[in-house]
């Protein structure tokens, strides 16, 4: 997949496209049917699948206050819209000057005079133009005028939850990472570099791996079932996300620490994949309450994995059939 941040890099006679627009953060499973979408709409006309975004999020230049935190940042974002086909990721950064273009000049400036769009395909509630004035009914207009297919793909429902990033932001607000990740169709992940931690797990409780601080959605303060990868392997754990209130303040952090596992970790980068929520974070009396309850969070970790192989289940939301109680 190539990828570009300016229109202008394109070709003066580029190959006609079949296009979408979005923010895509998550790219979930509404976000993946639209983008394969466009994928199979491309391949039997020999034409270019191609995909517009945003950088930043544009609530981050129009509303600073109100700016969501991301579900992926950018790096991942390409990784996984690579992953559905699309040949071309126009990045667009998002600045005043974009956001006044009205409908008709977004229209010509970003989908017929660089991408030469012979179809566009959007998600039911696509908003665009100066104050988000063009919706799907003004596309399909432009589209009748300046000569492009509009396609509008339906909403996506998934055990009566619309798919969609705002719901899976409320979802890992309140713990629910399971039921999110049955709406992202995979497991919701942190990455970034291993960093020092205070020594706190390793000279009373047991020894962790922290990430570094990222300004990325998180799910709730709480203790979870995940995998850690490192390298490219993915091992049982048991991680916490929260303040370590048993030893006094502290700032949010993302402490995990790995099951059946002995050894020297050299990787300087990991990825925790949330599997399921075991409980809330708790403050203990002194650190040898902390790693009784530790080890039987690792206990009941186990068993979700055991349980987990025996069944053949992916680990992508099915975890609450498996363990049971929460434990909060």
């Amino acid at each position: 997949m190539r990828v570009i941040n300016d229109l202008r890099e394109l070709d003066e006679q580029p190959a006609p496209s079949v296009v979408t627009i979005g923010n895509f953060d998550g790219v979930h499973l509404a976000h993946q049917t639209l983008l394969r979408r466009v994928v199979e709409v491309a391949r039997p006309q020999g034409l270019q699948a191609a995909a517009i975004t945003f950088e930043p999020h544009p609530i981050k230049i129009l509303s600073p206050d109100h700016a969501p935190k991301l579900l992926t940042p950018l790096p991942r974002k390409v990784e996984l819209i690579a992953a559905t086909g699309i040949d071309l990721l126009v990045v667009l950064p998002f600045t005043r000057e974009l956001a006044r273009q009205s409908p008709l000049e977004f229209v010509r400036r970003a989908l017929l005079d660089p991408l030469h769009a012979s179809s566009v395909h959007v998600g039911p509630n696509f908003r665009f133009g100066y104050r988000q004035s063009g919706d799907t009914e003004v596309l399909e207009e432009l589209g009748n005028q300046e000569g492009f297919r509009v396609e509008v793909v339906p909403m996506l429902v998934i055990r009566g939850d619309r798919v969609s990033s705002t719901r899976i932001r409320e979802l890992l607000a309140e713990g629910h990472v399971h039921k999110a990740n049955r709406l992202l169709g995979r497991p919701f992940s942190a990455r970034g570099p291993i960093v020092a931690g205070m020594g706190v797990g390793r000279k009373h409780t047991v020894p962790t791996l922290n990430l570094a601080p990222i300004e990325e959605q998180l799910p709730k303060v709480g203790v979870y079932v995940t995998h850690t990868v490192l390298a490219g392997v993915a091992h049982d754990s048991v991680t916490n996300v929260g303040f370590k209130p048993t030893f006094g303040d502290h700032r949010l952090t993302v402490e995990t620490f790995l099951l059946d596992f002995s050894g020297q970790i050299d990787e300087s980068d990991m990825e925790i994949k949330f599997l399921y929520r075991l409980r809330d974070e708790m403050k203990f009396q002194n650190p040898a309450i902390l790693k009784v309850q530790i080890q039987e969070d690792a206990r009941r970790s186990l068993k979700f994995f055991r349980l987990l192989k025996q069944y053949g289940q992916r680990p992508n939301g099915s975890g609450s059939q498996l363990i049971g109680s929460s434990g909060r």
